[in-house]
Formats: structure tokens, sequence, C-alpha cells
């Protein structure tokens, strides 16, 4: 494998807290940054990850996971949108963590199958379909290029007592 494991940045940093800036540059750069996304991710043990969860202002993820049927699906897509569908809308509601809120778990509702278009890394269009862990992914990594971790789409409480257990976690660790 290529790349470089960078640090993933904690939850509190600006740059997770914003929307990203879009990728106009399909080069050598986003190429490396993709491998190093890669490294990133494989090191802390995720199954997606966002370039601001290592510290990068652009609109690209990589992720690396099953959907409903369990095949595997890995990727790179930049300057995602998702699409959720007009009828037959259907909510999982299931357990779901964040390499950049690293330790506490909690249950976010996320739609069961979505559409996910961007591009890739040569900036051709991209127009994936996501079931399960996958439909998952594609939401969490887009939420984080637009800004938002899970976090903040828990209900005050839930959102309270998982940033609890994560500041627990992390200061037994300090």
């Amino acid at each position: 494998m290529s790349g470089n494991a960078r640090p993933i940045t904690l939850i509190g940093e600006p740059v997770l807290h914003r929307p990203l800036k879009e990728v106009t540059e399909f080069d050598q750069a986003l190429r490396d940054l993709a491998d190093d996304m890669f490294a990133s991710m494989y090191e802390a043990n995720g199954v997606g990850l966002a370039a601001n969860q290592i510290g990068v202002d652009l609109r690209i993820f990589v992720y690396d996971c099953q959907d409903a049927e369990g095949a595997q699906h890995k990727g790179v897509v930049v300057n995602p949108t998702i699409e959720y569908p007009d009828h037959d809308r259907v909510l999982d509601n299931d357990s779901e963590g964040c390499l950049s809120v690293p330790g506490p778990y909690a249950d976010v509702a996320r739609v069961a199958h979505v559409h996910c278009n961007g591009f890739d890394l040569d900036g051709n269009p991209l127009s994936l379909h996501g079931t399960g862990q996958l439909a998952r992914c594609f939401q969490h990594e887009t939420d984080h290029l637009n800004g938002k971790l899970y976090v903040d789409r828990l209900s005050t409480k839930a959102r309270k007592q998982v940033l609890k257990e994560y500041e627990a976690r992390r200061t037994k660790t300090t």
C-alpha cells in the first residue's frame, strides 16, 4: 500500500466544523492525498475517511466497506453529493462512530439506500448506489465535507452522553 498515514483530526478542530472547498485540480497531488487518506483510514481501523479528518480542506473522501448484501466496495469520491430516493425512503437506525470522535458510538438514523454522485481522481463523473453500511458511509463522509459530525445528528441528551464518554476516554489516555 502506498501513502503515508497522517494523524486523525479530532472534534473541536475548526476544519471539521465548516463546509470544505470544492476540488478543482485533478492531479498527482490529489492522487497522493487519496493514498494518504487510505493509509490513515486503515491505520485507524476505519471504513471511511473524509479529507478534513486529516486536516485537509477539500471535498474528497475514501471508503472501504460492505453493502447490505455483504459485497465489499472500495473507492474515492471527489465533490460528492447524496441523492435520496423519492419514494420508499427507509431509515436504518444503527450504531455509528467516528474516527474524529474516537471511542463512543450512538444510534443514528440514516437513509438505507442512497446514490452518491461525484467524480473520480481523474475528474470523471461517478454515480454510486449504496445500501447498508456503504449507504451509511456515503452519508457520514459527505456530512464531514459539509462540516457535520455524527454527533450533530443526535438528540441533545445523546450528544451530551457521547461527548462525556469521549472526554472521559481522552483524559484517561493522556
